[in-house]
Parts: structure tokens; C-alpha cells; sequence
């Protein structure tokens, strides 16, 4: 599709779902499911507007972004390095492996009472709970990335008389950046679902607790605002991962046409 039609389609697509939400509450439809109660997108602006102008709606979205992106940095810069360590040695492979598959399996949100025991406060809780939710993904994504290089990539730097570190910088590195970033991008993702699901549970601010205390006290346009505020700040870090992406692997063919 020609690039300059996309993002009409796009936007027509968003439109025609608000114009169909707009219809079926404006009309107190019940079947399967009751809009009789429901807000409507008119509602939600509203409510929208008249939050946007209190310093709390503000300090809500920093404080989700700062816990999101404290753990996540912190879960890419460890799944990493600890992606290519466990690929690359048999010892490391060897010694903690078995840790992180038996870790795995656990949903990071189940892990909000051991933060409540292990930290002094809530605000350490839900960065290491965000951390593991984003750890695991850049973890798994780069030890296979790792282990699908060509094998003949690393003999030619070594018959160039290049050591370890070299392979390291000049090969593994640059080889595993599209995985990389596959990993990121998914783990960015469930990160926001846990750090959400934490304010929710535990928090004193962020977007996750303004929209918690919005249903406890029936104010449905206000749930649907925090709805709409954490899809849009998924998006735009997602967006902002993949855009990285792109752009530290442009010598991909293909890359291009995205």
C-alpha cells in the first residue's frame, strides 16, 4: 500500500470504531452484552478534558513512566548481557540456566508479595516487578538470537587473528540486535501490563491506581480515560523501541519498506 494512503486508513479505521461505540451506547443497546450503562466516547472526552487540567492526571503519567522505564532499562541492560553470557558459556549456560527456567513460568504480578516482604517501599516493589516482567522476554530473545548466528561469521573474524572481544563487539553484538529488539518490544508490553496491575494493587500513584480508585467509586468515563491513557503510553514506548530498532538495524534487508 503507498505510504501517503496508511495513515488515512489508519485514522479512518480508529474513527469508524468511536462512530460504532458512539452508536450502539447512544442507543442503549442490549444483547449479549449490555451498552445501556455504558460511557460513550462523548463521556470520556469530557471526563478527558476535565482531568488533563489538574496536576494530578500529570504527576500520575510520570510516575507510571518513571517506575516503566526504571525497571525496563534496568531488565534490558541484565537480560542482555545475561542472554549472551548463558549462550556463549557453557558455565555460565551451566550455573544459571536453571534458575531462570524455573523463575520464568512465574507471572511477574505474582511476585507483588515478595516485593512487599523483600522492599521498604512500594515505589522498589513495582520497579522489580516491572523489571521481571520485562527481563525474562530480552533474556529468552537474545540467548536464541545468539545461538542462531552463523557459526562462519565468528571463524572469519577469528582467521583474521581477532580475539574474543572482537567476535563479541564485531559479531554477537550487531548479529543479535533484530532479536534484541524483538525482545525488547514484547517485554516493553508486558511490562506495562504488570506495572499497571502493581499500582492497582499496591501503589499510592501512577495511571494503574487513579483508574483502580476511579472504579471503587463507580466513575466509569474515568475508568475508560485511564484505559485509553495506558494504551496510549504502551504504544508510544513500544513505538519508540521499534523506531530504535529500525534504526540500529537498517543494514537488514527489508528494513527499509517498514
Amino acid at each position: 500500500m503507498n505510504g501517503l494512503l496508511r495513515w488515512p486508513v489508519r485514522l479512518a479505521s480508529l474513527l469508524a470504531a468511536l462512530a460504532a461505540w458512539q452508536l450502539v451506547t447512544a442507543a442503549d443497546l442490549r444483547l449479549w452484552v449490555r451498552f445501556d450503562r455504558f460511557p460513550g466516547p462523548l463521556d470520556v472526552v469530557h471526563e478527558f478534558a476535565r482531568q488533563i487540567e489538574h496536576g494530578q492526571f500529570w504527576q500520575d503519567i510520570a510516575q507510571s513512566l518513571t517506575r516503566i522505564l526504571s525497571g525496563f532499562v534496568l531488565a534490558a541492560v541484565l537480560g542482555v548481557a545475561l542472554g549472551v553470557a548463558t549462550a556463549r558459556s557453557k558455565w555460565a549456560g551451566d550455573l544459571l540456566q536453571p534458575l531462570f527456567e524455573v523463575a520464568r513460568p512465574i507471572p511477574a504480578i505474582a511476585l507483588v508479595p515478595v516485593a512487599i516482604l523483600l522492599f521498604p517501599a512500594n515505589e522498589q516493589g513495582i520497579v522489580f516487578i516491572t523489571f521481571a516482567a520485562a527481563f525474562f522476554p530480552v533474556l529468552v530473545s537474545t540467548r536464541h538470537a545468539v545461538k542462531a548466528l552463523p557459526v562462519v561469521w565468528e571463524d572469519a573474524v577469528r582467521t583474521l587473528g581477532g580475539g574474543r572481544w572482537r567476535v563479541l563487539a564485531q559479531v554477537v553484538l550487531p548479529g543479535v540486535l533484530p532479536g534484541v529488539f524483538g525482545g525488547l518490544s514484547i517485554g516493553m508490553g508486558v511490562a506495562w501490563i504488570c506495572v499497571i496491575s502493581a499500582e492497582m494493587i499496591s501503589g499510592d500513584f501512577g495511571v494503574g491506581y487513579r483508574t483502580w480508585q476511579a472504579y471503587t467509586i463507580v466513575d466509569y468515563p474515568g475508568v475508560l480515560v485511564g484505559m485509553a491513557v495506558i494504551g496510549l503510553l504502551g504504544w508510544l514506548t513500544s513505538a519508540a523501541v521499534e523506531l530504535a530498532g529500525r534504526r540500529l538495524t537498517r543494514w537488514l534487508p527489508g528494513e527499509e519498506r517498514s
